[in-house]
């Protein structure tokens, strides 16, 4: 479905973290687009409770995917591995990412200020091994203060939102630029909303990433690993 223009108009950057958009309040039954999008306010800290609160509900439903996800890492369990969360939100990958690795580092990027706050919130209890960064994935210079470089990144339910396929596919060659020899991206995130899966594939691939396997897929998610 097209997108009207002002879709990008007044809500530019703060739609990628609708982390599962087809189940917020504001997307009464068309669970098959994303036009929805322009009813987040990720600038209004009473909105990202909010929609945290109702985020949390949907964590049955999201653990299993998220498990995977952790299970697709190739590291030890107890290296010290520096990880860089896309679109980190308020820190649901991250915190399985932390307590699956005791021993690792984690960078949670992410647009909303309010996100991030509720993510050190969230995690104050690995405060030591926890970097926030605010930034835009729309913007290039991203990667800049995203710093690194690092062992592994991982993303849920974010990128989908960037909606314009020029956009995804620099904020993929942004985390490829990101990652040491060796490393690897594990991306969960609605594909088949922005392009379908193989097309994420190959635009990784592009990236410069050496393989991109589909680890787990049920439309419109899939779980894509991709390896440098």
């Amino acid at each position: 479905m097209a997108h009207k223009p002002h879709d990008h108009s007044h809500d530019h950057g703060h739609h990628h973290h609708d982390h599962d958009q087809h189940h917020h309040d504001h997307d009464h039954h068309h669970h098959h687009h994303h036009g929805d999008d322009h009813h987040h306010h990720w600038d209004s800290a009473d909105y990202v409770r909010g929609w945290i609160a109702r985020d949390a509900g949907r964590q049955g439903q999201r653990a299993p995917i998220i498990a995977r996800v952790v299970a697709a890492v190739s590291f030890a369990r107890d290296a010290a591995i520096e990880v860089l969360d896309v679109g980190g939100g308020a820190g649901v990958i991250a915190e399985a990412i932390l307590d699956a690795f005791p021993n690792a580092t984690v960078t949670v990027q992410d647009f909303s200020p309010h996100m991030l706050a509720a993510a050190r919130e969230r995690l104050s209890r690995h405060s030591t091994r926890l970097r926030t960064v605010l930034s835009d994935l729309a913007d290039p210079a991203w990667t800049k203060t995203a710093a690194g470089p690092f062992d592994l990144a991982v993303s849920g339910i974010a990128i989908h939102n960037l909606h314009g396929m020029g956009v995804i596919a620099a904020c993929y060659d942004g985390v490829r630029s990101l990652l040491k020899s060796g490393g690897a991206f594990i991306d969960y995130d609605h594909f088949d909303r922005v392009g379908g899966v193989p097309l994420h594939q190959h635009m990784l691939k592009v990236a410069g990433f050496a393989s991109a396997d589909v680890l787990w897929h049920e439309h419109p998610t899939a779980v894509i690993k991709a390896s440098v």
